[in-house]
């Protein structure tokens, strides 16, 4: 565990809100000096706990599908094991691979144009390590709320910034130019590089990558730019639950409820495994509990069950396919 003051908590949570802030708002919003600002983001940086910055960007509307699918091992070696995780995270078309404590030892995600292209991909995996699979599943991915990062602060957060960042998948798909597409993926992983950066990246002037990217901002492609953060250095961990329903049109009210916890950083809804899932950061299992609990008292009769395991790591999160 690193120990970190209110201060970097402070600008945590402001680069998690917006990491394309500049250090002059940042600076005026957490009370430090310009100077200090951006010495105190390298230190973050340097101890690992700013991994990289991010852009949340909805594939749904660039016309692709979601799937997610879960893997439990036999017969590896720690080998085979990173040999298989490697090649997921190889795969341009995956957004993120996780390894699992649970019922399940790995968990990935990817991106595809159509039914069709999953199967291919399926049928590719399953032929190259299906012998190492005991149990696999998948299911589609149809709903994405992402909520920042409130627990960094406490109690001392803006309520309205989590009703900012709910983060939905679909809409209207939106045909964009090659330009737009090299911007999306030089700030799919580079959220806070400069316009003139992202400009000599892709050939196109800072004026112009500027317009493009408020332009793909106000399409609903470009959600927010985020930071990822290792919260195990802050002795945080990351665990999923599986909530399933007896009456499901209950559901948007359990949505509503539970948002506004501050360890609540994800939501999503998928065909074909429970009715509501949930990611909590939380310093212990213990606050899981805590946080269903409250749940099933203040929904009585409503939540049949859950089922809940541990995210151990988070080997890649990319919001869109590699161009």
């Amino acid at each position: 565990m690193i120990k970190i003051d209110l201060k970097d908590r402070k600008i945590l949570y402001e680069l998690d809100l917006n990491s394309r802030q500049s250090l002059s708002k940042i600076s005026k919003k957490v009370g430090l000096p310009k100077n200090v600002i951006k010495y105190r983001i390298e230190r973050l940086k340097d101890r690992g706990i700013i991994k990289k910055f991010y852009t949340h960007i909805d594939a749904y509307r660039l016309g692709y599908l979601s799937f997610r699918l879960y893997f439990s091992f036999q017969y590896t070696t720690p080998e085979i094991e990173n040999e298989i995780i490697n090649y997921f995270i190889n795969n341009p078309n995956i957004w993120r691979v996780i390894t699992i404590y649970g019922r399940f030892d790995l968990g990935v995600t990817i991106w595809v144009k159509d039914n069709n292209s999953f199967y291919t991909f399926w049928k590719k995996t399953m032929e190259k390590y299906g012998d190492y699979f005991t149990n696999e599943t998948f299911s589609a991915c149809i709903q994405s709320l992402d909520y920042h990062y409130s627990y960094l602060l406490q109690d001392d957060y803006k309520k309205s910034d989590r009703e900012l960042y709910e983060l939905t998948g679909g809409g209207k798909i939106t045909d964009i130019d090659k330009k737009y597409k090299k911007i999306l993926n030089y700030v799919g992983e580079n959220a806070r590089a400069s316009l003139r950066e992202i400009g000599e990246g892709i050939d196109a002037s800072p004026p112009m990558v500027n317009y493009r990217l408020k332009e793909l901002q106000n399409l609903g492609i470009i959600q927010g730019f985020r930071t990822d953060i290792d919260i195990s250095k802050l002795d945080y961990i990351h665990i999923k639950s599986d909530v399933y329903l007896r009456e499901y049109k209950q559901r948007n009210k359990i949505i509503r409820y539970i948002k506004y916890n501050p360890h609540m950083i994800h939501i999503s809804t998928s065909s074909g495994i429970s009715d509501i899932e949930f990611e909590f950061h939380v310093r212990n299992i213990q606050q899981v509990f805590d946080i269903m609990s409250d749940l099933v008292i203040k929904f009585p009769n409503i939540i049949r069950k859950y089922q809940y395991f541990t995210i151990k790591n988070v080997f890649k999160i990319r919001y869109m396919p590699e161009i």
